[in-house]
């Protein structure tokens, strides 16, 4: 376990190094080992049988790794549809996984919910004007990944939080992409918090998966052992 979180660290320190020089020819060759140094990690930590969540939270990370990878071979819209359309495939992986414990997420609280909610509609709104034809895109983006970030807080505190920065970070890159707003070191910020964000995630499944080993299904219809405090 200890080699596995070494060498995502290793992977992560080196490319946010990478983003902070440019980005660079570094930044580029490493961000495609990010996502299997985290599947290396959630492997690392767990073991067989591993049941739906950990299978089907490795299949986000493969979205995602395609997300990272694929775009780069292509440029402008198609670059952008294809990242969009590989995350999108991401966070939806996350809502199928996350769903059976939507009875421990803040899903049981409604007015918890309008944060998330407000969060989402203002980043449509911001980028509507820019937009143009890829809106309802964006819209259905922002409801999905709002829905993972709701959904993540029934696996507790870890997987709440991980979700609310994957949210931060997308945003990030919506508002540099149609040209609301770009923050200085724009790609350190984005991916320091994508990294962070999936890890924390990733964190969160190790820890429900040791807890039940079997991940069978009456298992995932209890409540969680951390309640959501988002």
């Amino acid at each position: 376990m200890r080699i596995a979180f070494g060498i995502l660290a290793v992977v992560a320190l080196v490319h946010l190094t990478g983003q902070l020089a440019g980005p660079t020819l570094l930044a580029h060759s490493t961000q495609v080992l990010l996502m299997p140094a985290l599947a290396g990690v959630l492997l690392a930590g767990t073991t067989a049988p591993r049941g739906r969540l950990v299978h089907l939270v490795l299949v986000a990370l493969l979205f995602s790794w395609l997300g990272d990878s694929v775009p780069r071979f292509t440029t402008g819209d198609t670059s952008f549809l294809l990242m969009v359309g590989f995350f999108l495939s991401a966070q939806l992986v996350y809502v199928v996984a996350l769903w059976p414990y939507r009875h421990a997420s803040l899903l049981r609280r409604p007015a918890a919910l309008v944060p998330y909610g407000a969060f989402g509609i203002l980043i449509v709104v911001l980028c509507a004007p820019q937009a143009g034809a890829l809106l309802p895109a964006v819209a259905v983006y922002a409801a999905v990944i709002v829905a993972m970030a709701v959904l993540a807080t029934g696996l507790g505190r870890l997987a709440g939080t991980g979700a609310v920065v994957f949210v931060a970070s997308d945003a990030l890159i919506a508002l540099d992409a149609f040209g609301v707003m770009t923050l200085p070191g724009q790609g350190f910020w984005v991916m320091s918090s994508y990294i962070t964000a999936q890890t924390l995630l990733i964190m969160a499944v190790r820890h429900r998966a040791q807890q039940a080993p079997a991940q069978a299904g009456p298992v995932e219809q209890g409540p969680a052992e951390q309640g959501p405090t988002l």
